[in-house]
């Protein structure tokens, strides 16, 4: 660290609200925490729609608080239409809610607190705001830091995986709802409280029908994705995220592409912040973090650039093998493409994954029972991380390895390439990558899906001709595992991963010409003797609302069912009185074998907001059922102030499957 040191601390002045003015009149509220003294410092911007006075409170101070004792100020600002702020929300990462982006940055580097120097940061939503201010290059912006975010909309978020559409989209519509329709307090907004609520109720639009209206990657998708020109972010960018999160995917373009200064770390976490991480081990990254603003917007020499550009951990177990932290270690890759080297493997009829191949064909039936033990894209608890696949295993084509007689790495993102036909014109590929370990157990190390007909292009997908065999390459998600001694690796094939994705229209058959499939591994190659310069330090299991209850399904008659209840959670925020209580997501999902157009899924939530005479409760459900042709979305909002509704809607919509 070029005997660089975390500054000693300093006392912190917090102003609860203030409001900076848009250009068309629409006020956005801000808390701020900042070093009190009489020096201006610079700030750094979260903005993001998820209630600062109330739902994130905790976190906000937390970081606030950190920053701005060690000389960097904290500005979170609730996007327009959200939390506090006036205006109404109705989207994702709409070019306006980008626009007061850039207006915010310049307001505060005009403040006179601030040293005209601003940073941003967040995570989820506000990673991807952070990528898409940046894009903008707003003078006034001199660094980021994005965790847990994506460059590509469409092919890495929480709506479609792989061209299909995903069960997270199903959980997050549910979630967005209450987003959007959440009511603005009044202690900070005043008596006007009442009808910007309404105005907010009667704007909720049906959100999960809007994202199945665009079912390819069109320009809905495109807008707010920065990987389509990534030269557009032209300040120092710091990417982080976690082997346990999908929203990884992202950092290996972005290393690549990216013009500025980049650094990158990736954990053993999931999708969050690496101080505190779950899993773990974490990191202390306040170190890191003020290290970070204090060389980019204090033109200290902090060496922050120096060493490895990007810092990996190299996990010995998957998440749910073992609560807790995972055993494994850092290594630091001077530069991503070099981090592993490919080296490829052959797929034979007899289940053997080697060097050769007997170059026969094979077949794979869809079931929807091959994917129980892999339910949710983000798992965000231990019962949503994969679990023990073993029985997956047994229903899904499977090709293993000799055991490894010495412990071998992994370090980036496989590649399957296959040639196949299908007997239908929609079709989907699933490929999970294992490790089966000396006691028979099968944990995944990582997987990948493709919509065959997006097999060119996610923007123009085909449809295929039954029968003609096509070459297609399917890359699965980065990863990095170290497998001990007497492991192996195999290679699992379905059709479908039920209920991660949404079924094909129609029953499928798989034909695969082995002579022409090939796994390409990417064992790693580099070596490195750095040394990370971030202090480790170990989980803390959450105090926060427990763990969700799973129960997974297949009866006799072949129906497969999956349900998912989240524990309620009641939260006193004594700082003002407001308790906020919560349900769901709570999941009912179905689905009959051989018959895809069985297939229900159906999503509550609920929050109630309350102080005083102050009591506020919203409640979301969406239901997605489908024929061959058609999909049907039910989306119900409803609202109720001191035990009265005073909003209640039901929408349906019958949305066209477009090669789905």
């Amino acid at each position: 660290m070029s005997g660089w040191r975390l500054p000693d601390p300093v006392a912190v002045r917090e102003i609860e609200n203030e409001w900076i003015a848009m250009p068309d009149g629409v006020r956005l509220a801000v808390s701020l925490w900042l070093p009190d003294d009489d020096r201006p410092a610079p700030v750094v911007l979260e903005y993001i729609p998820y209630r600062k006075r109330d739902s994130t409170r905790g976190y906000a101070v937390y970081w606030g608080r950190l920053l701005a004792q060690h000389g960097v100020g904290y500005a979170r600002v609730d996007a327009r239409g959200s939390g506090d702020s006036e205006g109404v929300l109705v989207d994702e990462y709409l070019p306006l809610e980008q626009a007061d982006a850039v207006q915010v940055i310049a307001w505060l580097a005009a403040q006179p607190w601030c040293n005209g120097a601003v940073g941003m940061r967040g995570v989820s939503w506000g990673g991807f705001a952070t990528l898409q201010a940046a894009a903008r290059r707003p003078a006034e912006l001199k660094a980021v830091v994005s965790f847990c975010a994506s460059d590509r909309r469409y092919t890495d978020d929480a709506h479609y995986v792989g061209g299909v559409f995903a069960l997270t989209g199903l959980k997050w519509a549910t979630s967005f709802k209450l987003v959007m329709a959440g009511p603005p307090d009044p202690e900070t907004v005043g008596p006007s409280w009442e009808d910007a609520w309404m105005q907010r109720l009667q704007a909720s639009p049906p959100i999960a029908a809007e994202w199945l209206r665009h079912q390819r990657e069109d320009d809905y998708w495109r807008q707010g994705s920065v990987g389509f020109d990534p030269a557009a972010i032209q300040c120092p960018t710091y990417l982080v995220g976690g082997w346990a999160d999908p929203y990884d995917a992202a950092i290996p373009r972005l290393l690549e592409t990216l013009q500025g200064p980049t650094k990158a770390v990736i954990g053993p976490w999931g999708h969050g912040y690496p101080q505190p991480a779950a899993p773990g081990p974490g990191l202390r990254w306040i170190d890191e973090e003020v290290r970070w603003w204090r060389s980019w917007l204090m033109g200290e020499a902090t060496g922050v650039m120096q060493g490895p550009q990007v810092w990996a951990y190299l996990p010995e177990q998957a998440p749910a093998a073992a609560r807790g932290d995972i055993p494994g270690g850092w290594v630091g890759v001077s530069e991503w493409f070099a981090a592993g080297s490919p080296v490829s493997y052959r797929l034979s009829s007899d289940g053997r994954l080697g060097e050769e191949t007997d170059g026969r064909q094979t077949t794979i039936v869809s079931d929807p029972r091959v994917g129980l033990a892999t339910p949710e894209w983000c798992p965000s608890s231990w019962p949503q991380q994969p679990q023990e696949q073993s029985r997956d295993d047994g229903f899904s084509r499977t090709f293993d390895t000799e055991a490894f007689e010495d412990a071998v790495e992994l370090i980036g993102a496989p590649v399957l390439r296959l040639r196949l036909a299908s007997d239908q014109p929609v079709a989907t590929m699933a490929a999970r990558l294992l490790e089966v370990t000396p006691d028979g157990r099968s944990w995944l190390v990582t997987y990948g899906v493709l919509n065959l007909t997006h097999r060119t292009s996610h923007a123009d997908p085909t449809p295929l001709a039954p029968g003609v065999a096509y070459d297609v390459a399917l890359w699965l998600y980065p990863t990095a595992r170290r497998l001990r001694a007497g492991s192996r690796l195999r290679l699992a094939l379905s059709e479908g991963l039920w209920p991660l994705l949404w079924p094909s229209p129609a029953p499928v058959t798989l034909t695969l010409d082995l002579q022409h499939a090939q796994l390409d591994l990417p064992f790693r190659a580099e070596t490195s003797d750095a040394t990370l310069p971030i202090p480790v330090i170990p989980s803390k299991p959450g105090a926060g609302r427990g763990e969700p209850k799973l129960s997974r399904e297949v009866s006799g008659g072949g129906l497969v069912t999956f349900r998912e209840v989240s524990a309620p959670s009641v939260r006193a925020i004594e700082a003002i009185g407001t308790t906020v209580e919560r349900f769901g997501p709570d999941l009912d999902l179905s689905v009959g074998a051989g018959d895809p157009s069985s297939c229900r899924w159906q999503a509550r939530q609920g929050v109630r907001y309350r102080r005083g005479d102050w009591d506020c409760a919203l409640e979301a459900e969406v239901e997605i059922s489908a024929d061959a042709a058609t999909f049907h979305v039910r989306e119900r909002l409803s609202a109720r102030l001191r035990e009265a509704v005073v909003f209640d809607q039901e929408t349906v919509s019958d949305i066209p499957r477009d090669l789905m």
